[in-house]
């Protein structure tokens, strides 16, 4: 296998951008991130992003996008309709064909342009479930409740909601923060029960790229490369009645085949606050580790980037020395039915 590290990362996000669309949102991050990697734009290898037309209710909605990068002279580019997480593992794997030193990956998302639980609803089963109209909130809260009945409380909830408010107070990019405790918390009134508006994600608008190079490229590039050790991606049922909702079994597999072990960050793509916990117990994560300091998708959540935001922040503590080993989460789909997952390191053995 060729080695491979993230070398650069940047992300903006916001409640809501009125004044800009998606390719004006991209520029700037997708420049700032290219311009930390230390590789020239002419001479990145290949080019992938992860977005979802059904947000701009147009197709190929995701072709704009190349604005933002520059498509002449022609470029390698490839797309997933997925979170940029998986444009992400798609690049990993290209960059395994050893003809290439490096790629940028990129993916955004404009929430506030329509009712985004509806819009998610389309993720559902096209004939027995989508055409119920069953909203994303809606179908998170079946699995809170499965989750509750499983021998937990909603004050686990309110805690995780109130940790990742207060770590997301030093993350400028974060649309949601505070300091209110688990108790004040538990005291608002529910939006659909046992769901509380603090148990659900901010709507955000926004975009995050990321610049991964292999082997000795990456060395020259970046002082401590984030090397990804492990990698894998599982998925569960379609239908959500012939799924153990409480429990991940396709986060447990991924955390298995990637070798989460012994890491000091955990960066868990947690859309809802009780499926923090499901993840926690998943990837067997210890006491010890430091799970979503940059608030997650609790504090931000922009939709096909919130996922590839867990990477770039487990990257960046490895980057900058403040962890040894990280593992990063992406789940996408209803209900955690997609769960990707990173391992990274700051030495490549």
């Amino acid at each position: 296998m060729i080695d491979v590290a993230v070398v650069s990362f940047a992300q903006w996000s916001a409640r809501e951008e009125p004044a800009r669309n998606e390719v004006e949102i991209l520029i700037p991050v997708v420049a700032e991130a290219i311009e930390r990697s230390g590789i020239g734009r002419k001479e990145i290898g290949f080019t992938v992003s992860g977005s979802c037309d059904y947000l701009a209710g147009a197709p190929f909605a995701f072709v704009t996008g190349l604005d933002a990068v520059g498509a002449w002279p022609p470029i390698r580019e490839s797309h997933v309709e997925m979170d940029g997480a998986w444009a992400l593992y798609e690049a990993w794997v290209r960059l395994q064909h050893g003809d290439i030193d490096s790629a940028l990956v990129y993916s955004f998302g404009k929430s506030s342009l329509g009712d985004l639980p509806i819009v998610l609803s389309q993720q559902l089963d096209p004939y027995y479930q989508a055409p119920l109209w069953l909203d994303s909130i809606s179908a998170a809260a079946l699995q809170a409740r499965a989750w509750l009945n499983a021998g937990h409380d909603e004050g686990e909830m309110a805690e995780v909601a109130a940790r990742s408010r207060r770590a997301a107070k030093d993350n400028p990019n974060a649309v949601v923060s505070g300091d209110q405790s688990a108790e004040a918390l538990l005291r608002e009134p529910f939006l659909v029960t046992p769901l509380r508006r603090h148990d659900c994600p901010p709507i955000s608008d926004g975009a995050v790229a990321v610049v991964l190079a292999a082997g000795d490229r990456a060395r020259e590039v970046c002082e401590r490369p984030a090397w990804i050790r492990g990698i894998d991606h599982r998925i569960e049922a379609h239908g959500l009645g012939v799924r153990e909702l409480a429990t991940s079994a396709s986060a447990r597999l991924a955390g298995e085949r990637a070798g989460v072990d012994g890491v000091d960050v955990a960066e868990l793509h947690a859309p809802f606050s009780h499926q923090e916990p499901i993840l926690r117990d998943a990837l067997g994560l210890s006491n010890g580790v430091d799970v979503n300091p940059s608030g997650g998708a609790l504090a931000a959540n922009v939709v096909m980037g919130a996922g590839l935001t867990r990477i770039g922040e487990a990257a960046s503590r490895i980057m900058d020395g403040r962890a040894a080993r990280a593992v990063a989460h992406a789940t996408s789909g209803p209900c955690l039915q997609h769960n990707l997952v990173c391992v990274l390191a700051g030495d490549a053995t």
